[in-house]
């Protein structure tokens, strides 16, 4: 498509000849126009984590320094450091973006359906979320895959992140089995991400694919670690039992080996 041309000048019209002086009265003055209402300034963590987004769309991730980011939100990087310590910060602070917006959409038409339903739509709502910025991250991306130290650091924030994705689909995280959920939902989506980013698709069919697999597997490992825990809590009440019994008998050994307390004469 060739780009289109520049408006066309409209051809001038000849002078009109002299008119009455009814019609050569000074028109009244056209009303003057309200100006648009400016749009609101982003909060500065916003600010920041959208200009990181813009940069990161247009140029290598290791390439872009603190001070480009603060340049580039318009701020001194003295108010960028009150803000975030790093630039990974900047980056895991558009987690807490993504999460607002998913948590500020409306679940209640799914209350009633399985859990598998509820967390389907809450991690598709998310992929919504992360679509403007999908071209910053999947530049991003592809730099990550070989700092593992980057990559430890963003499954914290990961961790954080989808411990309120699982509540808002209704799911408990605390408790070992709850951790152990928590850990697996963060790797399942990090493996849905992976094709959601290379889904050219607009309707995302290799992504919601990937997602209910990833879903249906962890159900699966889910139940098989449940089994693990009711078998073996006979032998977790036993070491339990053991340990409290250790701990008695090593209170009684010191309470004996402690010296008389020495009475006045």
């Amino acid at each position: 498509m060739t780009d289109p041309k520049g408006p066309t000048k409209r051809p001038r019209k000849a002078a009109a000849p002299a008119a009455s002086a009814a019609a050569t009265e000074a028109p009244a003055a056209a009303p003057e126009r309200e100006e648009a209402p400016a749009a609101p300034k982003p909060a500065p963590r916003e600010a920041a984590v959208e200009a990181l987004m813009r940069l990161a769309a247009e140029q290598p991730w290791n390439d872009i320094e603190v001070s480009d980011i603060a340049r580039e939100a318009g701020m001194t990087l003295g108010e960028l450091r009150e803000l975030f310590p790093s630039k990974g910060a900047v980056l895991g602070g558009l987690a807490r973006i993504i999460d607002r917006k998913v948590l500020e959409g409306d679940g209640t038409d799914l209350a009633d359906e399985p859990t598998r339903e509820r967390l389907f739509d809450v991690l598709m709502r998310r992929l919504d979320a992360m679509t403007p910025y999908k071209t910053a991250l999947q530049r991003i991306s592809y730099s990550l895959r070989g700092d593992p130290f980057s990559l430890l650091a963003l499954n914290g924030v990961m961790l954080n992140s989808h411990r309120y994705m699982l509540a808002a689909a209704g799911i408990d995280t605390e408790g070992p089995l709850g951790q152990l959920k928590l850990q697996g939902v963060v790797i399942a989506f990090a493996r849905v991400t992976q094709v959601w980013l290379e889904d050219e698709d607009p309707a995302l069919a290799r992504t919601m694919a990937r997602l209910d697999k990833e879903i249906r597997n962890g159900e699966r490992f889910m139940e098989r670690a449940e089994d693990v825990r009711r078998l073996t809590a006979p032998l977790r009440a036993v070491g339990r039992s053991l340990l409290d019994r250790r701990s008695r008998a090593d209170r009684e050994d010191n309470l004996r080996d402690e010296p008389p307390a020495s009475t006045s004469s």
